[in-house]
């Protein structure tokens, strides 16, 4: 984003988003405008009618689309052809195609600089995310904690370190004067009580946005944690991150882009000791 903010100083950018980031994007320097409601479902045709009269009055210029997904291409379409902005991305007929022949097996960041790339956009600096800003202060973590991320997408359980495993590593984190603490949706609340027993862990499954997971970012000693988003905005925000891979995704495809990022992978995660993970949190 700032890459296509310094590309274009002087336009009106705007962010079509949706509901869950469009009120911390908000709060980035790169944006005039962030519109939420960028993902109304194919059978909501009013919903996709009032997107259409939307883009059609935005008078767009120029579209970067970075996620180039069937559904993101088909919004060209919703203008007429005779008002079609340049469009960078994979929409059939767009003016600025990614025409990368390996774009499907390339790591996201690299997929999307190389897009940009083919769009005249050839300085794109590494995320930053130090706009973002949260007080930490209704939480009360004492100095020293590091972050567990001990969960990812509900129906997929193999990409899940065992919660036994991250109880382990957050007793040793504990007697080594570090506070684990456990981060999650609330739905994973049951997690990380389960992690909490005998370690005293914090539990803030639930209670943390998009804000307050940059500035613990920039505040935790490590984070540890599977594949699951949170992890990726950890890592961006400066975090030390070691993140655990199984083999149902792949790490050159996707693994948190940051400071510094350690991946550990086995096939399966349930064979992948404590000591290990330890000592790539905790290096000598």
């Amino acid at each position: 984003m700032a890459a296509i903010r310094r590309h274009h100083p002087d336009a009106s950018i705007t962010l079509l988003s949706t509901d869950p980031y469009a009120g911390w994007l908000a709060e980035a320097p790169w944006f005039d405008h962030v519109w939420s409601g960028g993902r109304p479902p194919w059978w909501d045709v009013a919903a996709l009618l009032r997107l259409r009269r939307r883009l059609i009055a935005g008078g767009f210029r120029r579209v970067y689309d970075l996620q180039t997904s069937g559904r993101s291409s088909r919004y060209l379409r919703l203008f007429p052809r005779s008002a079609r902005p340049e469009w960078s991305g994979i929409a059939p007929g767009c003016s600025h195609p990614d025409r990368q022949p390996d774009r499907g097996r390339m790591h996201d960041i690299d997929r999307q600089v190389g897009q940009l790339r083919q769009a005249g956009i050839t300085d794109v600096p590494p995320g930053d995310l130090s706009w973002s800003r949260a007080d930490l202060a209704r939480f009360a973590l004492p100095d020293r904690f590091a972050l567990l991320v001990p969960g990812s997408s509900a129906h997929r359980p193999g990409k899940r370190w065992p919660a036994a495993q991250y109880a382990r590593l957050a007793a040793t984190l504990a007697a080594r004067g570090i506070t684990p603490v456990v981060l999650g949706a609330a739905s994973e609340g049951p997690l990380a009580a389960a992690i909490a027993q005998g370690s005293g862990a914090r539990d803030l499954t639930g209670r943390t946005g998009f804000a307050d997971l940059a500035a613990l970012g920039r505040a935790a000693e490590v984070a540890v944690g599977n594949d699951t988003g949170p992890m990726h905005l950890l890592a961006a925000a400066g975090c030390r991150a070691v993140v655990l891979f199984s083999r149902e995704s792949d790490p050159a495809l996707c693994a948190p882009r940051g400071g510094v990022v350690t991946v550990l992978r086995r096939a399966d995660l349930a064979t992948l000791p404590a000591e290990e993970v330890l000592a790539a949190a905790l290096p000598e």
